[in-house]
């Protein structure tokens, strides 16, 4: 699959998709402490940002937020760990993430997109996700010690 590096301006907020800007720190820290991957490692965070698209949200070099996408780029894209820092969230923040993510070029033609939360599904519902008809046709596997 071929991931073109996209990148999305608004005011003194970036976009990116280009992994060298990620500030892994920023990321592990955020994640380590979120209920979906408390005591998560950092080598950990670091295998998942290789194996995804990723994208980093930053106030003029500072990154800010987070989001990945893990896709065959035809029918699947799972987006995960998508976070906006405390002190810039309120500000419509997530929304432009998820609208770049959403619009990625690299993206187009992916036949279902999900996501899992607990927190935001009104959020996610602005964007046009809904929460599954019948969840019971979804399974999942944990490995014991994945984390």
């Amino acid at each position: 699959m071929q991931i073109t590096i996209y990148e999305v301006i608004d005011g003194d907020f970036l976009i990116s998709s280009n992994k060298e800007k990620l500030n892994v720190d920023v990321i592990h820290d955020f994640l380590r402490t979120s209920y979906w991957s408390e005591g998560i490692g950092r080598e950990t965070v670091e295998k998942s940002i290789n194996g995804a698209v990723c994208y980093g949200l930053y106030h003029f070099k500072e990154q800010i937020g987070f989001a990945r996408v893990i896709t065959d780029g035809v029918n699947l894209g799972y987006i995960a760990d998508v976070f906006v820092l405390e002190s810039y969230q309120g500000r419509g923040l997530g929304q432009f993430l998820m609208r770049t993510i959403l619009k990625d070029p690299s993206l187009q033609g992916i036949r279902k997109w999900m996501l899992a939360t607990h927190t935001a599904t009104t959020f996610y519902e602005k964007f046009g996700f809904v929460v599954l008809p019948n969840p019971r046709d979804y399974m999942e596997y944990k490995p014991q010690n994945t984390i």
